[in-house]
């Protein structure tokens, strides 16, 4: 069923994008009815527009709190026009048609993220506006509802195409999406009054943009979230679902070492197979690929520093898919755009959600980020040994690491170098000789190394395992109803361990 839009009511807090839509309108003689600052926007156009005021018969009162909120409004969005009581009422009251609702509502969360105080925040809860989206909305048979500045650029597109007319499926889609932006705005406000952050919950009235495939070629994907916020991309092809899921296991680790000179990981399947800080980005990268040259084959690379041009002719030997910096340097870029596939993303500053969300079975489970990270000062010593400044400093780096890697999991590490690990192994023991075998494969000598484990040792035969190996420091969280017996091991053997009270699995 197509209609032809004949009448339109804009009321709009941001104007960008807004005057070709007014003057695709106005060409096509539709009638245009707006209040407040979009009113004047449209006059400043040379557009004519009728003011609601002159529909109501009441001014914008209460400092703009009541404008539309009338009969005469939302009596010619919600009358339907095929049914004969709703038109005579209608011609009886002098309510006329309004085919199409155009509204950006007040910016409430960017308020609330930009610090504001509360009366600022109240302000900006817009109600009006978010009446106005929820009727349009509900009578999408006979209006056409354009809900967020979002839509601005495929409206144009559809009105131009089908020359000012719509299809019901065309308002039926806006209508969803209406209904998803009205969600998510009451949401953020019950957040607000809940005093915890940004609604994600609501993912589908986020943008997005389908991927390829998922997981597996077989599997449809779509990524709900604004990437152009986070990244800038440079050069190379568009970013898969696994792409997404390492870039994602990146920035957590990576941000682990903001405070710490040039470092560079390398992660496989979530899991980092190198990592270092070192002197320059050169030498950084350089250990970091020394650790797992095998596993770096076809994995993601992020950087805490500005990429110039000699770790750039470093990093181009290697076949990788992505790689992730704050800066570049043109010389770099350079070399680094010689693989027309590989994806260069600059990262900017942007602040995370704290909470992180899982489907499981029939619900969702939702928990925060771990964001605890402990230094030398929250590890306590138990043992008669105490660990060197520098057993600390590795200790330090080496959980750090371990915070990131699929459980169980131990890191092994030296003189901020990650050493090797064993990732995602069903026994702790499993994972201790996986990290050993593989450190030595690489030609890592072991002796005066340190060890790291995500979870509490249930029996001595890891720190048994790991002083043969030569490993002289272990961290762990502690809280085995057997620790003594581990502890007791390493102070009859001259191993220095230190327990944290935090466990950091990650299934």
């Amino acid at each position: 069923m197509s209609k032809k839009i004949q009448s339109a009511l804009i009321s709009v807090y941001y104007k960008d994008g807004l005057e070709p839509i007014v003057r695709l309108l106005h060409d096509h003689g539709v009638q245009l009815y707006s209040t407040g600052g979009t009113q004047t926007f449209i006059e400043e156009m040379g557009i004519p527009v009728t003011a609601v005021e002159s529909l109501t018969g009441y001014p914008s009162i209460f400092g703009g709190r009541v404008k539309t909120l009338h009969p005469a409004v939302f009596g010619g969005i919600l009358y339907r026009r095929d049914h004969a009581g709703d038109q005579a009422q209608a011609a009886e009251y002098n309510i006329p048609a309004l085919d199409m609702v155009v509204v950006d509502l007040y910016p409430f969360e960017e308020t609330v993220a930009s610090g504001a105080g509360e009366e600022d925040i109240i302000e900006k809860i817009d109600i009006g506006g978010i009446s106005l989206i929820r009727a349009a909305a509900k009578n999408f048979r006979d209006t056409l509802i354009v809900s967020t500045r979002n839509q601005y650029a495929q409206v144009l597109a559809l009105l131009t195409e089908k020359g000012c007319a719509t299809d019901l499926d065309d308002r039926r889609a806006y209508a969803q999406q209406a209904f998803g932006t009205s969600s998510h705005y009451d949401t953020a406000i019950n957040n607000y009054f809940l005093g915890i952050g940004t609604d994600l919950y609501n993912f589908h009235n986020l943008p997005s943009q389908t991927l390829r495939y998922g997981e597996n070629p077989h599997q449809k994907a779509t990524y709900y979230g604004d990437l152009d916020a986070m990244f800038d991309k440079l050069h190379g092809k568009d970013l898969s679902y696994n792409n997404l899921v390492d870039v994602d296991a990146c920035v957590g680790l990576i941000d682990e070492f903001a405070e710490a000179g040039p470092t560079f990981a390398i992660i496989k399947h979530t899991n980092a197979c190198g990592i270092a800080t070192a002197a320059t980005a050169q030498q950084a990268y350089l250990n970091a690929l020394a650790c797992d040259p095998v596993s770096a084959f076809g994995g993601v690379v992020i950087t805490n520093t500005k990429v110039d041009k000699a770790s750039a002719e470093e990093l181009n030997k290697l076949f990788m898919e992505i790689l992730i910096a704050p800066d570049y340097e043109p010389e770099a870029l350079e070399v680094l755009k010689s693989k027309k596939n590989r994806i260069l993303l600059q990262r900017k500053p942007l602040a995370l959600p704290g909470e992180m969300f899982k489907t499981i079975l029939n619900g969702v489970l939702v928990q925060d980020k771990d964001l605890a990270t402990e230094t030398a000062a929250q590890m306590a010593t138990v043992t008669q040994k105490a660990p060197t400044e520098a057993e600390l400093r590795a200790l330090e780096f080496a959980l750090k690491v371990c915070k990131h890697t699929k459980s169980n999991t131990i890191v092994l590490a030296k003189e901020d170098q990650l050493l090797a690990s064993g990732t995602g192994q069903t026994s702790r023991v499993d994972a201790l000789r996986q990290a050993i075998e593989k450190a030595k494969s690489f030609g890592f000598d072991l002796s005066g190394s340190v060890m790291a484990s995500d979870a509490f040792f249930p029996f001595p035969d890891c720190v048994e395992i790991a002083k043969e190996a030569g490993i002289t420091a272990v961290v762990q969280p502690g809280g085995s109803i057997r620790d003594k017996d581990s502890i007791e091991y390493c102070n009859a053997n001259g191993v220095a361990m230190v327990t944290t009270g935090i466990r950091h699995f990650k299934h």
